[in-house]
């Protein structure tokens, strides 16, 4: 079995007049909220093998928050996760099939839809993915990703 595990970026502030969404960064809630993720993931044994996380401000502090609480871990940009369908999400997953525990940090609607997905087979208008929140995937080792392959093996969520 692998896993695959999806955390939604946690609260973040709103858009500054001119700023562009990608620059948002976290708010003093996100930042607790991101440290609880990080402390979720090292008390349950979920500490990633390797991290693919957005561009986007707001996902890469949530990142740095869940690292200082789990360590030092294999991590990537990958611009193709701001603003990801679920079919582009599942893609730059299923690149990675052969490590054993891979971490997207991103944004939904994409992350509960992949989750739902995956999970159930269908995408429809799943919203259960809140801010800061963790869905643990299970899947078969060498398994390509598609609809309603994994197990929904925990759900975390501040």
């Amino acid at each position: 079995m692998r896993e695959l595990i999806l955390l939604r970026h946690a609260h973040a502030e709103s858009a500054a007049p001119g700023q562009d969404d990608i620059d948002r960064p976290l708010s003093r809630q996100g930042q607790a909220e991101a440290e609880m993720a990080g402390q979720w993931l090292k008390k349950e044994n979920l500490v990633p093998d390797l991290v693919l996380c957005s561009p986007a401000r707001r996902t890469r502090e949530t990142l740095e928050q869940v690292l200082q609480v789990v360590g030092y871990v294999d991590q990537r940009q990958e611009a193709r996760i701001y603003e990801a369908t679920p079919g582009t999400l599942v893609q730059v997953a299923d690149e990675h099939r052969d490590i054993g525990r891979v971490l997207l940090v991103g944004h939904n609607p994409g992350l509960e839809q992949v989750a739902a997905l995956m999970s159930s087979g269908q995408s429809g208008d799943f919203r259960g993915m809140p801010a800061g929140s963790i869905a643990v995937l299970r899947l078969p080792a060498e398994a390509a990703l598609e609809p309603g392959i994994a197990q929904l093996a925990a759900f975390w969520w501040p």
